[in-house]
């Protein structure tokens, strides 16, 4: 008798523990450029109390349950080929993973955490892709320096929060994620 009150009152404790975090399988993240920055964002989502899945190359067919998938927008040059592929190869990845998130039901949040200094070529070609797939961003202070990011969702109901850092993202982070029901 003792034993099952102890295991009782031990289950309530951990439901009452864990209710208000996500579970690892309510989030997938994956990078569009390649930069490290969506190691950042695992950093703050871990904080957050969720365990996200990060996959580098994240494909189409490799979504498992997940509610969200996160996109952290940031093109790197460097990790394009460490990867083994090009801009355009990138952005068909992103492409397919995101019709085929979205065919799941899934919520797509882009993230771009670098400021003005992630900006440039590469990355804004990555922007004016990957913002139609989202069904909100996270912009950090001066990623947005340039007013991209705001003619992009311009007349559209997509949106957009402001981070003041990476640091900062965990605010605005955390929103999203309880209005999509991830977190309590």
């Amino acid at each position: 008798m003792k034993n099952q009150i102890f295991r009782m009152i031990l289950s309530i404790a951990l439901l009452s523990i864990f209710s208000g975090t996500a579970l690892a399988a309510d989030v997938v993240l994956t990078p569009f450029g390649q930069s490290p920055d969506a190691m950042m964002v695992r950093v703050v989502l871990k904080k957050l109390g969720i365990d996200g899945r990060l996959e580098k190359l994240l494909q189409a067919d490799e979504l498992q349950d997940e509610k969200v998938l996160i996109t952290v927008v940031a093109g790197s040059s460097k990790g394009l080929g460490e990867a083994g592929i090009d801009k355009d190869a990138e952005i068909e990845r992103m492409k397919t993973l995101a019709a085929a998130a979205g065919a799941k039901g899934m919520k797509v949040l882009v993230m771009h955490i670098g400021g003005k200094g992630r900006r440039g070529t590469l990355t804004d070609v990555f922007i004016v892709e990957s913002v139609p797939m989202a069904d909100a961003l996270i912009v950090v202070e001066g990623g947005d320096y340039d007013g991209l990011f705001t003619g992009l969702v311009e007349g559209k109901e997509l949106q957009m929060l402001i981070a003041p850092s990476v640091r900062g993202t965990s605010e605005p982070l955390q929103q999203v994620l309880t209005e999509w029901g991830v977190l309590q």
